[in-house]
C-alpha cells in the first residue's frame, strides 16, 4: 500500500510504502472490542468499597431481649436489615484486570491501524517538529482539518512539538511504543510520522 507523505504546512513531501500485513488487513470488530475491553479494565481503579457487618461502628450488645417482644430475634444493630447496618456482599477493592495474550494484543493494534487506513483517516507526515509555539501549530492543524487527531511519532516525541501540542484540544501525541488500540480508535484522524511508520512496522513484524 502506497500513501502520499505531507508536511505540517500541507505541502507534499514524497510517498511511503506501507506493509499490507499491518495496514492492509480486513478490520474485525470482535478483535478490536476484546483489546479495548482489556485496556479499559486495566485502567479501572477498582477502589469502590462499602462497610460490611464487621466494619460498621455499633455496640455488639444485644439490642433487646430474646423472647416476649412479639418481634424477630435480633442480636446486633450491625445486621444489614437495620438502617446504617453493614452492607451485605457490597463491593470491595479489587483489580478488574484480566489476561489477554500478547499475540492477540499485537493483532488488535494491526487491525486498528488497518481500520484507519481503510476508512481513509490515516495521514503520513514527514516529521513532527515545532519550536514549541502553540499558536503556530494550532494554525497548521486547523488548515489541515484535524479536529480530533492522534499523532504517533518515532521512538521519542520532539520536545518542542509535544509542548506546542499540549494545549491544543483534541490533539494527542504519542511515541511509537505508546501506540494502542483505544487511543487510535478514539480519534477521528490517525497521523503517523515516517519515523513512526518504521518503528511500528519493526514492532509488529
Amino acid at each position: 500500500m502506497k500513501l502520499d507523505v505531507i508536511k505540517l504546512d500541507g505541502s507534499a513531501a514524497d510517498s511511503v510504502d506501507l506493509s499490507d500485513e499491518i495496514f492492509g488487513l480486513e478490520p474485525r470488530a470482535d478483535i478490536l472490542h476484546r483489546v479495548v475491553r482489556w485496556q479499559r479494565a486495566r485502567q479501572q481503579q477498582g477502589t469502590h468499597s462499602t462497610l460490611g457487618r464487621s466494619e460498621v461502628s455499633y455496640s455488639t450488645k444485644k439490642i433487646y431481649r430474646q423472647k416476649g417482644t412479639g418481634g424477630a430475634r435480633h442480636g446486633s444493630r450491625k445486621a444489614p436489615i437495620f438502617r446504617k447496618g453493614g452492607i451485605y456482599k457490597g463491593p470491595t477493592p479489587r483489580s478488574h484486570e484480566h489476561d489477554l495474550p500478547k499475540k492477540f494484543r499485537k493483532l488488535g493494534l494491526m487491525h486498528a491501524l488497518s481500520a484507519k487506513a481503510k476508512e481513509g483517516s490515516l495521514v503520513i507526515i514527514d516529521t513532527a517538529e515545532s519550536d514549541g509555539k502553540t499558536g503556530a501549530l494550532a494554525k497548521q492543524v486547523k488548515a489541515l482539518g484535524w479536529k480530533r487527531a492522534l499523532i504517533i511519532d518515532g521512538a521519542a516525541v520532539n520536545e518542542g512539538f509535544a509542548k506546542a501540542a499540549a494545549n491544543i484540544a483534541g490533539l494527542d501525541v504519542l511515541p511509537s511504543i505508546g501506540a494502542n488500540v483505544y487511543d487510535i480508535l478514539k480519534r477521528d484522524t490517525l497521523v503517523i510520522t515516517k519515523a513512526g511508520v518504521e518503528a511500528l512496522e519493526a514492532r509488529l513484524k
